[in-house]
């Protein structure tokens, strides 16, 4: 028993750091390696991305009890959530609010029957980047030459209440609602709001210092 109260008066500053450190990963804030290139250009492999947890909700931290709403998703903003269609997380741009009604016809999205502003950032033979300007915030989506295009168009969908339509930037690249389907509220863990630091996977790993600390957010 002595060892114990003495391991525990040696250590404690550390146990309670992290203790307090968990709890406000849970919580408060996080971040998040993203392993895939689906939101390029927006977001590169390699990327350690913040997370506020409590942009949407105020959470029991360890748990996905919701003790407050704190605001609603919008239109633009990158949500990360733990989807139970595709049984892992994800983090998509969101394009649907609950109601809205959604079509994408060779790339270009439609919004309650508003087609999107596109203005061509760069056009080579692998690749085409657009500024998308999604109502009032715009962002680049990469239009990958050589992938299928066979989710570049889809039909009018109205997105339930309580649900959200997400989809990547790197739109021919990128499991989102064409794939999985619409997003519940209650999976989004929070808003992706900058890039931390950022690590060159084709390149030894090497840091990426233009990256480090940069908003995810144009506007």
């Amino acid at each position: 028993m002595n060892k114990m109260k003495q391991l525990w008066k040696d250590n404690r500053q550390l146990v309670l750091f992290i203790v307090l450190m968990s709890i406000c990963r849970s919580a408060i804030a996080d971040w998040y390696t993203v392993p895939t290139g689906s939101m390029q250009p927006t977001i590169k492999e390699g990327d350690r991305i913040v997370v506020n947890k409590m942009a949407y909700n105020l959470r029991v931290p360890f748990t996905q009890i919701s003790l407050a709403i704190t605001d609603e998703p919008e239109r633009g903003e990158i949500v990360v959530f733990e989807s139970k269609a595709a049984d892992k997380r994800l983090i998509k741009r969101v394009i649907g609010l609950p109601g809205d009604k959604i079509s994408l016809s060779n790339e270009a999205l439609f919004i309650n029957g508003k087609a999107l502003a596109y203005a061509v950032v760069s056009n080579n033979v692998q690749e085409l980047i657009a500024k998308e300007d999604l109502n009032g915030l715009s962002h680049n989506i990469r239009i990958e030459k050589d992938a299928s295009d066979q989710l570049s168009s889809f039909e009018t969908v109205t997105v339930p209440e309580g649900h959200y339509l997400v989809m990547g930037d790197n739109r021919r690249n990128s499991a989102d609602s064409r794939v999985y389907g619409f997003v519940p509220r209650d999976e989004i863990m929070g808003k992706a709001t900058k890039v931390a630091f950022s690590l060159d996977y084709e390149d030894h790993y090497r840091p990426r210092e233009n990256r480090f600390f940069t908003s995810l957010y144009n506007n």
